[in-house]
Formats: structure tokens, C-alpha cells, sequence
């Protein structure tokens, strides 16, 4: 392939981000990335019911192909910078277009997760680095062990404030991917009068899937179901 054709392409696809449908389309695209690896991630956490045993091979069996754990490491960064990029360059664009905001703020159509997905998404970004500080790092765990993981869970959900900082996330984390997946519908044009109650169905009942999923498990600690 010549670099005349390689640089007409990057062109193509630089001037097509440039807009705002490439912007929602690289939002939908890093999105599903997203949810796949929440997806992934939640049928690995949830072996912490099947026992001790289990749930540490789990994580041995992980470190024993690197490639695969950073290869799908750097994807999701790459995704999560995209996300990230391009819903702060669509909020300037937003705010450039109505430079003055209205005189009386009018939420009709819109849901309570849409108009919180903005702050909704820093919060989340700064609960993604403590979870990787606390449980696969162990910078902020007091009793971190190397590789097992259910003993790192029970420890790190025995302390309070992190127990209570986790639920907030996951509820944040439900509302952002109820949005967010509804959203990822209509940016790629999945949208029609017949399919859409149930891709909204859908979207509410993937995020109440998802986070009482994650919830279980700190629950079940405090509980004392998982000791």
C-alpha cells in the first residue's frame, strides 16, 4: 500500500472524526468495548461464589498468558482515552453551539441518567484507578496478597468506606451504562419506531444485570456469605 493511499485514508478518517457523528461513533464504538469487558470482567469476579480454590486458579490461570492480559489491557486504555476524548470534545462542541445557556433548564425527554452522565463519568474514571490501586496493584490494600484474590476481596471489602465507595460506583456505573448503551444504539443507526421499547428494555435490563452483579459481591462480604 503507498503513502499517498495510507495518508488519503487517515485523512478520511481524521476529517470524519471531525464531526460530530464521528465523534458519537467512536463513543459507540469504544462503548462496546466497554461493555464487553465489564461483561468478562463480571463472569471472572463472580467466581469468588465457587470458593477460594477456584477463584485463585482463576487468577493464576490469567498471569499465565501475558500477552493476552496486556494485550486486552492496551485495547481497553485506548478505548477508555477515545471515550474519554471524544464526549469532552463533544461536550465543547455542545457548549460552543448555545454559548448561552437557557433561562429556564427544561430536562422533558431527557432521563436522570443522561443528565448526570457527564459527572457520572469522572467519578467512575477516578473509581477505576482506585480499584486497580486496591485489588490489582495492592498500592492502597493493607493485607495484599500476590495472586489470591478472594482473600484480597474479603479483606478489602471489610473496610467500610471502601465497601460503601464501591456500592456509589456500581450505581453510578448501572445509570452511565443504561444511558450509554441506549445511546451506543442510536449512534450506529440502530433505531426504528418497531425495535426501539425493547432496545430500551434492553439497555435497563443489561444495567440492572451488570451492577447487581458487582454489588453481590461486596454485599455477600458484608453479609458474610463469602468469608
Amino acid at each position: 500500500m503507498s503513502s499517498i493511499a495510507v495518508d488519503t485514508r487517515l485523512g478520511k478518517t481524521l476529517r470524519f472524526y471531525s464531526t460530530t457523528v464521528g465523534k458519537k461513533a467512536v463513543m459507540a464504538i469504544t462503548g462496546a468495548i466497554g461493555f464487553g469487558f465489564l461483561l468478562s470482567h463480571l463472569a471472572g469476579n463472580l467466581q469468588m461464589f465457587l470458593g477460594r480454590d477456584v477463584m485463585n486458579h482463576y487468577a493464576v490461570a490469567l498471569r499465565a498468558v501475558p500477552a493476552l492480559i496486556y494485550g486486552a489491557r492496551t485495547v481497553l486504555l485506548l478505548a477508555v482515552i477515545l471515550h474519554i476524548t471524544a464526549a469532552v470534545q463533544l461536550t465543547l462542541l455542545k457548549n460552543a453551539a448555545r454559548p448561552v445557556g437557557y433561562v429556564k433548564s427544561e430536562s422533558a425527554g431527557s432521563s436522570y441518567a443522561s443528565r448526570t452522565m457527564y459527572w457520572s463519568g469522572p467519578i467512575l474514571g477516578a473509581f477505576i484507578l482506585f480499584h486497580l490501586a486496591h485489588f490489582t496493584w495492592g498500592i492502597v490494600h493493607p493485607e495484599f496478597k500476590e495472586l489470591m484474590p478472594y482473600d484480597n476481596v474479603i479483606a478489602g471489602f471489610k473496610v467500610l468506606p471502601v465497601t460503601f465507595f464501591y456500592i456509589i460506583a456500581m450505581v453510578l456505573l448501572g445509570m452511565h451504562l443504561n444511558h450509554g448503551l441506549w445511546s451506543m444504539f442510536q449512534s450506529l443507526g440502530i433505531s426504528h419506531p418497531k425495535y426501539t421499547p425493547k432496545l430500551k428494555t434492553f439497555a435497563i435490563a443489561f444495567s440492572i444485570l451488570i451492577t447487581a452483579g458487582f454489588l453481590s459481591i461486596p454485599i455477600a462480604v458484608l453479609a458474610g456469605v463469602l468469608s
